[in-house]
């Protein structure tokens, strides 16, 4: 399960850090609480323990993992869905973010940056890649214990 000090990562907010566990009031029960500091956005989460798994919470990856992260940044899709509305489009990826799996987020990211780098995105698309950044961003730092600009550089080295 989680303790204190846990590095995980939330869908859709990214990595974050497990603060405290805390006892709430909810619907006349006492329940635990995970507090989560997120790393990027200065943003506290509370997750009830009985529903880390239906949200999607998990560990970090092990920095033994960042090898096959490079590897999906690395390959070019051939062909990126561009017969599909990006509206369809967009939906796909965020299922994929939903995920939690961080060689989806990566994916997505892949994909979008390399359509990005060919044709403008929608103003969604857009925005759908800048949060997969900041998910696989604030997720890197803390495997690789490292400040947000350098994993910035790391991430745009691929693209």
């Amino acid at each position: 399960m989680f303790a204190v000090g846990d590095k995980v990562v939330y869908p859709m907010h990214g990595a974050g850090v497990v603060k405290t566990i805390e006892k709430r009031e909810r619907d006349g029960q006492s329940v635990d609480y995970l507090i989560l500091a997120m790393l990027l956005g200065e943003m506290k989460v509370m997750v009830p323990v009985d529903s880390v798994e239906r949200v999607g919470l998990r560990h970090v990856i092990e920095n033994d993992d960042i090898d096959a992260v490079e590897k999906v940044l690395e390959e070019r899709p051939d062909n990126y869905n561009k017969a599909i509305t990006w509206n369809r489009r967009f939906n796909m990826y965020l299922e994929k973010m939903k995920s939690g799996n961080v060689f989806e987020v990566a994916d997505v990211i892949r994909t979008l940056q390399v359509q990005e780098n060919e044709k403008k995105l929608s103003t969604g698309e857009r925005r759908l890649l800048g949060t997969a950044r900041q998910i696989l961003i604030s997720e890197v730092m803390l495997v690789k214990n490292a400040e947000q600009q350098d994993i910035e550089n790391w991430l745009n080295k691929f693209f």
